[in-house]
């Protein structure tokens, strides 16, 4: 059974920083393709940023230069390093893999508020 569960999200300031993590189990991590989206109320979900199992990077343009993805295969692990956050950021944020996505986490929430 493939679980994905996200952790880390929480309460910040404009301008403040919070690394989110997703641990995977039941499927062959390092072949995953795995993503970070996220969903703000009243809008529709959205890719934040992708990773391969390459290791290549997409990220959405209203987070590039803030956001970083990242992997650690040892650790079935993929993270989401945020910078610069800004009240626009706030939503619940998911965790998901395969290059379609079907597999999903429960989400995080990430509130960006002074």
């Amino acid at each position: 059974q493939v679980q994905l569960v996200e952790s880390g999200g929480g309460l910040v300031q404009p301008g403040g920083s919070l690394r989110l993590s997703c641990a995977a189990s039941g499927i062959i991590f390092s072949t995953y393709t795995m993503g970070w989206y996220r969903q703000a109320p009243g809008k529709e979900r959205e890719l934040v940023a992708r990773i391969r199992s390459g290791g290549d990077t997409t990220y959405a343009d209203s987070v590039k230069g803030r956001f970083t993805i990242s992997r650690d295969n040892a650790k079935n692990t993929v993270y989401l390093q945020m910078n610069s956050l800004k009240p626009e950021d706030t939503a619940v944020y998911y965790c998901a893999a395969g290059s379609g996505m079907p597999y999903w986490g429960q989400g995080t929430q990430v509130t960006v508020s002074s």
